[in-house]
């Protein structure tokens, strides 16, 4: 089987790569000619453990390829997967869908046989139709189905999500479209992996749906932890107390400074927008995205408030600026937006991040960027912990309060325990939990 991918970002190399490790004959194209001179050097434009490997792997084998060029590659492909971006819409939030459009009229024109179009990228109910209607327009003798698969990765665990996913969804409309795509799957299949058929638009909203619940769990664990606080309750301990319940589950309720990353947010806005547009109004949408941008807009005042109120010629070392590890991507991102808020309110912020740094030079001007959590927080007054990477988990903490100007660590992500940081003599305010006070109280 052949497949051409259309997009060489997040999904669409992930996605590529994985299908290449099933065995099959991938090209992935993109009109970024750096980009793709750059992949085709087996080198991989972003951050995702496992990746450069898997692509350099089946590069070798002759498995995956890259081109700038999409006629050959689509003109020989039995699927063609468009997995380029739909960031939201300036304006409204729905999902821009130009670049969806563009990569349908271009595949249109080089179809040559039956060929099945199907949308990987995060797109609104009705997108694969227009598809459709796109491709017939262009090219009305072109033999082909349209389908809608969406994609379920986690950035960090992209490769285990594809391969050993809960699920495959399938939206297509005929045997042939259906038959084609299973086989394409079949060695997830064996696997036991459940694959669901179902109609185009079921497929589409599944995606929003999934997301939008998960966005749901974060955001209602993050009220719950502020009630915590208010009523002296621990709200680990709470999350723990409601996720052993088989009917809601464990995941998902870690109380923290609001969900980011290029998911949640702007998947949440197109679905509340969509169901807006439909007239069936999603309501619990809707305060989700206001409570998580008030949130995430307030954590910075809420680390001026635990300084004192104010932070004006303080130094403030932040570590995490990507929206959550494993990842080098910042887009909204609590950890950006807290260091910016706390450079405009007069802070001098050191930062350190093991991947984001590059990227978050790019947002925050003013911030000094480290070598290492260390150096980040030497003669710092506050340690704010925003992203819970594993080597913020074990911080030296003697270390730590020799460095530091003064011994207060702000642990947005609850990685640390509260006697321990007692212990250690360090007034320490975490997310739904007590404050502890280095004089011993709390």
């Amino acid at each position: 089987m052949r497949v051409a991918m259309i997009g060489a970002g997040y999904v669409g190399l992930v996605s590529a790569a994985c299908m290449s490790e099933f065995g099959i004959d991938v090209v992935c194209v993109d009109s970024d000619r750096d980009r793709i001179a750059e992949l085709e050097t087996g080198a991989v434009p972003l951050y995702e453990p496992g990746l450069e490997d898997l692509v350099a792997g089946n590069i070798g084998a002759r498995r995956l390829s890259f081109s700038a060029d999409a006629e050959a590659a689509v003109a020989a492909a039995d699927a063609v997967f468009i997995a380029v971006g739909t960031p939201s819409r300036r304006g409204d939030g729905h999902a821009d869908l130009s670049y969806v459009h563009a990569a349908a009229e271009e595949v249109a024109r080089f179809l040559d046989g039956y060929t099945v179009v199907v949308t990987k990228s995060t797109v609104p109910v009705g997108t694969s139709r227009r598809i459709a209607e796109i491709i017939a327009k262009v090219r009305p003798d072109a033999e082909f189905d349209v389908a809608s698969n969406p994609e379920f990765l986690r950035e960090g665990s992209a490769i285990e999500d594809f391969m050993r996913p809960d699920r495959i969804v399938i939206g297509a409309e005929t045997d042939r479209a259906r038959e084609l795509l299973h086989r394409l799957y079949r060695p997830l299949y064996l696997l036991e992996t459940p694959i669901l058929f179902t109609t185009l638009e079921s497929a589409e909203l599944i995606k929003y749906a999934a997301n939008g619940f998960l966005a749901t769990k974060i955001t209602f664990i993050n009220e719950i932890a502020d009630l915590c606080e208010k009523l002296g309750a621990d709200v680990q301990t709470v999350a723990r107390g409601i996720g052993i319940d088989r009917r809601i589950g464990e995941k998902f309720l870690h109380a923290g400074p609001g969900f980011g990353g290029s998911c949640f947010p702007k998947d949440a806005l197109a679905l509340a927008k969509t169901a807006r547009d439909s007239g069936a109004p999603v309501r619990i949408i809707e305060t989700v995205v206001d409570v998580n941008d008030r949130r995430r807009s307030g954590m910075a005042q809420r680390i001026i408030g635990i300084c004192g109120g104010s932070v004006a010629g303080r130094t403030i070392a932040v570590l995490g600026l990507t929206f959550k590890p494993n990842t080098d991507d910042i887009r909204e991102s609590p950890g950006i937006a807290i260091a910016a808020a706390l450079g405009d309110a007069g802070a001098a912020v050191r930062a350190y991040d093991p991947e984001g740094m590059a990227e978050a030079g790019k947002r925050l001007a003013h911030a000094e960027f480290c070598s290492d959590a260390y150096a980040a927080m030497t003669g710092a007054d506050a340690l704010v912990i925003v992203t819970e990477w594993n080597e913020f988990r074990l911080l030296d903490l003697a270390r730590a309060k020799a460095l530091m100007a003064r011994p207060l660590v702000i642990d947005l992500r609850n990685i640390y325990d509260p006697d321990e940081m007692r212990a250690a003599a360090f007034d320490y305010h975490s997310i739904g939990r007590a404050p502890v006070l280095a004089g011993g109280g709390s």
